[in-house]
């Protein structure tokens, strides 16, 4: 397949401007399943039966935490269950993930829900049909050495603050956080450092004295003292902090019109990961990370159960948005971009809650 085009998910360009963006949220860049073009071998489930349907879904990288109900889904066999044959893709960012939708290369997309915003603005109607997050799985990490000049975003005015790609969701949240304690944004350097082990080498370096990233690769910053938690954004008390309220972030979403044209096939999808979504709320994290590929494991066994531990509370448990969720979203968004600050928006457009109730 194609590489794709790096799409930021606000930018103030046009939507499919061509971009050298990474990810909207960290990854763990090596690994199976991580990277461009890659498509997961799901060797532990059962086979696709011989006629199933084949649906194909772009994921805004495989192996981040944050989007571990993809791959699990696949692991534990309820796409075959339910009669599709599910081919994942990955690439390294969900805006990229995105772009493969709006082009028709895929059926459907698995990354940040206000992607769905951005595109309405655009006239691209987009929906979440499975919302896995209620928290963005997010969290600001201050270099060891940095930590006594930054004890808030109010100290982020002069600072070098890594993000997985500009334009991507990490540096749109950094914005947020920055004008919500006073700043603007060129008060500050945003620094594309892409993720994993970059992103480490970039915070131990000094290239950046802060950034934002998510699980596996926080627990390994974590770990090697490489930095400490500034705003955690894992639990849906850190997004409350954070931002105010629930801020819906990864999910399925899906071309409004491909949804209404093929509903029994995203009836199929939603069950499929509900079922996933309630299997992990009944699962220990050491349970969980057995059924993922062992690479993704990149710092260790016990690190990769104890990074799943740390994002659990993020999830949703039946995939249904939460209620006050988009209008957060639409808040945040709105506090620093122009394009959606001059744009009025649909949010009951932007999701559905249609299959997921339907689910038994």
């Amino acid at each position: 397949m194609p590489k794709y085009a790096k799409l930021p998910a606000f930018a103030l360009a046009g939507a499919l401007a061509l971009t050298t963006l990474t990810a909207c949220a960290d990854d763990a860049s090596s690994g199976s399943g991580s990277g461009s073009d890659s498509v997961a071998d799901a060797d532990s489930a059962p086979p696709a039966a011989k006629n199933a349907e084949k649906v194909k879904i772009m994921v805004g990288g495989l192996d981040k935490v944050i989007y571990m109900p993809a791959m699990l889904t696949q692991r534990l066999g309820y796409f075959q269950a339910e009669g599709l044959n599910v081919t994942l893709m990955s690439e390294p960012a969900g805006v990229q993930a995105t772009t493969a939708l709006v082009s028709g290369d895929v059926q459907g997309a698995v990354g940040f829900y206000d992607h769905t915003l951005d595109l309405q603005t655009k006239h691209k109607m987009v929906e979440s049909v499975v919302q896995f997050a209620q928290a963005p799985g997010e969290v600001e990490v201050v270099s060891t050495k940095a930590a006594g000049d930054i004890t808030s975003a109010k100290d982020f005015k002069g600072k070098k603050l890594g993000v997985t790609g500009l334009g991507s969701s990490t540096d749109f949240l950094t914005k947020y956080l920055a004008v919500h304690n006073g700043l603007k944004v060129s008060d500050f350097t945003p620094v594309a450092v892409g993720a994993g082990q970059t992103f480490i080498a970039a915070l131990q370096q000094g290239s950046i004295q802060a950034g934002m990233t998510t699980d596996p690769t926080v627990a390994q910053i974590l770990d090697k003292g490489a930095g400490k938690v500034l705003y955690d954004m894992r639990t849906p008390e850190g997004s409350r902090q954070a931002l105010g309220g629930l801020y819906p972030s990864s999910s399925l979403y899906m071309n409004t019109d491909w949804v209404n044209g093929h509903k029994e096939t995203v009836q199929k999808l939603a069950n499929a990961f509900v079922k996933t979504l309630k299997w992990m709320s009944t699962h220990t994290p050491e349970e969980i990370a057995a059924k993922m590929p062992a690479d993704y494991a990149q710092g260790g066994a016990k690190l990769y159960a104890e990074s799943i531990k740390a994002t659990l509370p993020m999830f949703t448990t039946d995939g249904v948005m939460p209620a006050d969720g988009p209008a957060t979203v639409e808040a945040v968004l709105k506090a620093f971009n122009p394009n959606l600050q001059h744009a009025t928006v649909d949010l009951d457009k932007t999701y559905t809650t249609e299959f997921v109730k339907n689910v038994t």
